[in-house]
């Protein structure tokens, strides 16, 4: 009987400390030398202060910054322990409604907005996180941004198409833009007055 199960614990022992203990340590430790930044959560530091991650979604609502995707995660939304979409389909009267009440709040900010809202600014991400919206969704804003902050529409686009990142690798995904990155160099660059 031995001679059977004292190969098998043998087996079970190296394996454990090989694919629970010595890869696994060896992964970490490549990435922490090769990909620092990322492997700690693309944490966006000023000031010597952590301010946010550049992979999470915070939420911004004053007039003079760029307004992300609403958030369907937590009571308040961006709550990062609560990510997930608020599964709503299509015909869900709730979603329309919110819908609806994320539109006329928009319109309110951006009473020069004639036409269509794109989407991402009006409905929720999958995981209520994202850091991104469109460039269509942050056109929209810079009249508002630029007001509020009292310098010319042109300065915040100049700024918008710095931001703007494209396809990765030239071909997946969309562009899209960091709302995050993008209200920081706000401060920096074109601080309100």
């Amino acid at each position: 009987m031995w001679n059977q199960l004292l190969p098998g614990f043998r087996m079970t022992l190296a394996l454990t400390v090989l694919t629970g203990m010595i890869y696994p340590g060896v992964v970490t430790a490549l990435c922490q030398t090769l990909f620092s930044a990322q492997a700690n959560g693309s944490l966006i530091v000023r000031n010597g202060r952590v301010v946010g991650s550049a992979l999470i979604g915070q939420s911004f609502a004053r007039p003079e910054y760029f307004h992300p995707r609403p958030s369907a995660a937590g009571i308040d939304g961006y709550d990062a322990a609560s990510s997930g979409g608020s599964n709503l389909g299509p015909t869900s009267q709730k979603l329309m409604d919110r819908v609806k009440a994320t539109v006329a709040k928009l319109q309110a900010q951006n009473p020069s907005h004639q036409g269509e809202w794109p989407a991402d600014l009006a409905t929720a991400s999958a995981s209520g996180l994202d850091p991104h919206i469109s460039p269509a969704a942050a056109r929209m804003q810079v009249e508002r941004v630029a007001r509020s902050r009292s310098v010319s529409i042109e300065q915040v686009k100049e700024m918008l198409v710095r931001f703007t990142e494209s396809r990765d690798l030239g071909f997946l995904g969309e562009p899209r833009v960091n709302v995050l990155l993008l209200n920081l160099e706000l401060d920096r660059v074109l601080p309100t007055k």
